[in-house]
């Protein structure tokens, strides 16, 4: 089973795609960490790649597709993945899914988390990372999700960690930046999601409300994916 997950920043996709990954034993691969890797690694892609990024330039699709291919064409992805924050535009995602098909690789479910732009700034402001598991929810305004206080401070709900705070997470024109180019549904990622439920060939589009509780989005994205 092959994965696109979609969603803005603050509406939980990171820790849902957790939760897919780990149910259906599957890799879940993150865009930025395939460049970490390949520049670490000192890879052709990822020299090239290095040079853009050092000079502060996007990284052009035709090296990132690249280095997205070979990922998943490794061992642990064969019956399977799940790929996240990748495309992040309606032409990566057009030429992402000619990559895939030229491949001859299937992109069988896309999984799209719809949420308001504006609980999706509140969620991504009270928000609190754990230095164990990011993937560990913590979030100031949710009493669900509340951190837990101990000796006078406040700590993972989970394991207990530490929490941290990213700086643009607090960062007003960072979030609207990032959240510019998910929402725009003419070229940023949006039109990418809107391209993907047209293309049809088996691919289903899996569209949930990002509202809910956690295990209450999560119960809406397995129970469509079979």
């Amino acid at each position: 089973m092959n994965i696109l997950v979609f969603g803005p920043n603050g509406s939980g996709k990171g820790t849902q795609g957790a939760i897919v990954q780990k149910k259906y034993t599957m890799p879940h691969i993150e865009s930025g960490a395939i460049f970490r890797q390949n520049i670490g690694g000192g890879t052709e892609l990822g020299k090239q790649a290095k040079e853009y990024i050092d000079r502060g330039d996007l990284v052009p699709d035709d090296i990132t597709i690249p280095m997205i291919l070979n990922r998943l064409k490794e061992d642990d992805c064969k019956n399977g993945w799940l790929l996240d924050g990748f495309p992040r535009n309606k032409v990566q995602g057009e030429t992402l899914a000619k990559a895939l098909n030229d491949e001859g690789m299937n992109l069988d479910y896309v999984i799209e988390i719809v949420l308001d732009r504006a609980v999706a700034k509140l969620r991504i402001t009270g928000r609190r990372l754990c230095v164990n598991d990011n993937n560990h929810p913590n979030h100031i305004a949710f009493d669900a999700i509340k951190p837990v206080e101990k000796e006078g401070k406040l700590v993972c709900r989970v394991c207990g960690g530490d929490l941290n705070t990213r700086a643009d997470d607090q960062d007003d024109d960072a979030i609207d930046k990032r959240h510019n180019i998910y929402y725009d549904d003419n070229t940023g990622t949006m039109a990418a999601v809107n391209f993907f439920k047209t293309i049809g060939g088996g691919t289903k589009v899996i569209s949930v409300d990002g509202t809910p509780s956690i295990q209450e989005v999560n119960d809406a994205i397995m129970q469509q994916l079979v």
